[in-house]
């Protein structure tokens, strides 16, 4: 499950079965929100659904608020975390390792994963922890704040990083790519129709989403 937006206000908040592949159920949305989430995994028990698993983005508060089903964050979204913190391109040492780590996500199992971040962890620990002195106000603060904040990240987020690999048998996907490419064939389609009344283009998102 994801969503998608055409502008700030307008935005379609999509249901998807990795399985077969169809479009389950979709909300006009201005905002994303953890509660149209719930309601849409309701909707879709309420209609019959056995829900196996879910994969969606890493918003606060929702990986770990549905009960007894397991939640995937994409790794994707993840990744993408990571370089909004330490850039694509960092210039520090200890950057530029943990962007290393992050790279193996899709690639490695979860021990692996987390004895590299571990490892990583006990090299830098030190490095993390320097604080620099603002000599205006005489406070200090943390030096790499956003190199702690990505590490903090992945800490926060390794047991939702791996659900595909604890729950195996289920076959769940470790991205939302599938719907992430949906959209993005959606909004390729749409901006050949420029100028469309968002009433019409709820008529062409409808028929494009039944296809």
């Amino acid at each position: 499950m994801d969503t998608t937006y055409w502008g700030r206000s307008f935005g379609v908040m999509l249901f998807k079965d990795a399985i077969t592949k169809e479009n389950l159920l979709k909300y006009y949305v201005r905002a994303e929100s953890n509660y149209l989430y719930h309601q849409g995994i309701n909707e879709l028990i309420n209609k019959g659904y056995t829900i196996l698993a879910i994969v969606c983005d890493g918003r606060r508060g929702l990986l770990n608020s549905f009960g007894n089903i397991p939640v995937q964050m994409c790794q994707f979204h993840q990744a993408a975390i990571i370089r909004r913190y330490i850039t694509k391109k960092p210039r520090l040492q200890a950057s530029i390792e943990l962007k290393g780590i992050v790279q193996l996500l899709p690639r490695t199992d979860k021990e692996s994963f987390q004895g590299a971040l571990n490892d990583w962890f006990e090299r830098w620990e030190h490095f993390l922890k320097e604080r620099t002195l603002n000599d205006s106000t005489g406070k200090s603060y943390y030096t790499h704040k956003r190199l702690r904040s990505a590490y903090r990240s992945l800490k926060t987020n390794l047991n939702n990083l791996f659900t595909w690999y604890d729950y195996y048998e289920l076959g769940i996907p470790n991205t939302t790519n599938a719907i992430d490419g949906h959209f993005a064939d959606l909004k390729n389609k749409l901006r050949n129709h420029n100028g469309l009344s968002l009433k019409n283009k709820k008529r062409f998102i409808d028929e494009f989403l039944k296809a």
